[in-house]
């Protein structure tokens, strides 16, 4: 996120970082990267030394998901594959810690870059990988994220002004021309999502494009597994589709393509709805979810050619 949470105060961070990672952490500074989880450098004499996370957590998680998820990463990482990132234990054994309505946790600092463009030959391996490993137990399950009532709270939410804030109406009307085809999409996301619990179930990390890829003195890491779960493998392989890999040469079936692709969607249409909805000041952030709600909105479907 490019603008510091409000509700977290930098000086209360760095002492619970101090106490649960490191003691020797003498400072912190909010990173504006990433979208969705907010981030920090933590130093020690001037050093970059730890990279720190704070997660909201529900509606979309809960602080025993978070954790469960990290735990399995952790596992993921002893059992083998070198290409996780894994957080950090804190002094209390758990690897995430309650904080200001979310959860703190942290990695090691690795020096690096960016993914840049996504590497599909690298990808398509970790992934093989990953989905061949034996689950961790206690991984949480993939569950629908958009409720079969999507389009009818939309609806309710819709009836009434949205803001104040400069992108309030904009994003108000755009979301009312769609609201039809919020219907549509979710009766087909829930329909699919039926279909999709007689498919075979595997880790996955949930949000592999190169966004959450770094490529380090060491190789290229995959990072922020705070979405690590079990579901069909498809939640991971529409990022190889997207960039260009045939569905069939990567072992994808088109209708849990299209179950994930709207998930994606509606998942995206919900929260930047909500984020409109309620008051906002038009800063970068709020520019970056008005762009990623339009296009949700706007975007060609993919359609599945078989299997559903």
């Amino acid at each position: 996120m490019r603008e510091p949470p409000p509700q977290v105060d930098d000086a209360k961070l760095l002492a619970e970082v101090r106490r649960t990672w490191d003691a020797e952490i003498d400072a912190v500074e909010h990173l504006p990267v990433g979208f969705g989880a907010h981030h920090w450098t933590a130093y020690a004499d001037g050093s970059p030394r730890l990279f720190v996370t704070f997660d909201l957590l529900e509606p979309k998680r809960t602080a025993e998901q978070l954790e469960a998820a990290y735990a399995g990463a952790s596992a993921l990482y002893a059992a083998g594959l070198e290409f996780v990132l894994p957080s950090l234990v804190g002094a209390d054994g758990s690897f995430t810690l309650r904080f200001a309505h979310g959860a703190l946790s942290c990695t090691p600092w690795r020096h690096g870059t960016p993914g840049g463009e996504l590497d599909l030959a690298w990808t398509t391996e970790a992934l093989r990988r990953l989905h061949r490993t034996p689950p961790p137990a206690g991984l949480p399950r993939w569950r629908p994220l958009v409720g079969a009532d999507f389009a009818e709270r939309t609806e309710a939410l819709l009836a009434r002004p949205w803001g104040p804030g400069p992108y309030a109406e904009q994003a108000r009307e755009a979301t009312r021309r769609r609201l039809g085809d919020l219907a549509r999409w979710t009766a087909r996301y829930h329909h699919l999502a039926l279909i999709a619990r007689d498919r075979a179930w595997v880790p996955t990390h949930g949000e592999s494009d190169s966004g959450n890829q770094l490529l380090t003195p060491e190789g290229r890491l995959l990072v922020d597994w705070e979405s690590l779960k079990l579901a069909p493998a498809e939640l991971d392989l529409r990022t190889l589709v997207d960039a260009g890999a045939e569905p069939h040469e990567v072992g994808a079936e088109p209708a849990m393509l299209e179950l994930f692709d709207l998930e994606w969607r509606l998942d995206e249409i919900s929260q930047y709805a909500a984020w409109f909805a309620a008051p906002h000041e038009g800063t970068a952030d709020d520019e970056i979810a008005f762009g990623g709600l339009l296009q949700e909105l706007e975007r060609p479907a993919q359609a599945a050619t078989s299997g559903g």
